[in-house]
């Protein structure tokens, strides 16, 4: 872990984890069952649902603002590309399916900026999102106990 995380004070260093791309609450459970800290359980689940609200207004302040073609744009479209069939297919419940696979590409941002790139209304992205988080939370958070348990999971 980067010297800088580790020297933070266990709350925030659970915060600071779970706002990382990629990283989320993903990466976030399993160091804390690792550290013996899962006094910080719950403070990872409100960090990850927070990243909805700041994640689709800086979409809106930027994304306009993005270079078509640019990395970032790609990914952007890449993630419109994976959620589109599953919110066309299922609407709500698809985002939040989306969001809960807990797989790189996935999770908090993606689920975010998918539901701002296919037009949700903010509400029910919120909805969706924050329900797939919780739905991630319960698989990361049942599969580290899975493994503190000794169980092999592959």
């Amino acid at each position: 872990m980067m010297e800088w995380i580790a020297a933070l004070p266990p709350y925030l260093k659970y915060i600071v984890l779970s706002w990382l791309p990629w990283v989320e609450l993903r990466g976030a459970i399993p160091l804390a069952f690792q550290q013996g800290e899962k006094l910080y359980l719950p403070l990872i689940l409100l960090a990850n649902m927070a990243i909805y609200w700041p994640g689709y207004f800086f979409l809106d302040l930027v994304y306009h603002r993005i270079p078509v073609g640019s990395w970032v744009h790609r990914k952007l479209e890449k993630v419109r590309e994976k959620a589109h069939s599953m919110v066309e297919k299922y609407g709500f419940l698809g985002l939040a399916v989306f969001v809960a696979i807990p797989l790189p590409g996935t999770g908090a941002y993606s689920g975010t900026a998918a539901a701002w790139l296919l037009g949700m209304d903010r509400w029910k992205g919120f909805w969706a999102v924050t329900l797939g988080v919780v739905g991630m939370f319960v698989i990361v958070w049942g599969a580290a106990e899975l493994v503190a348990a000794g169980i092999n999971l592959f």
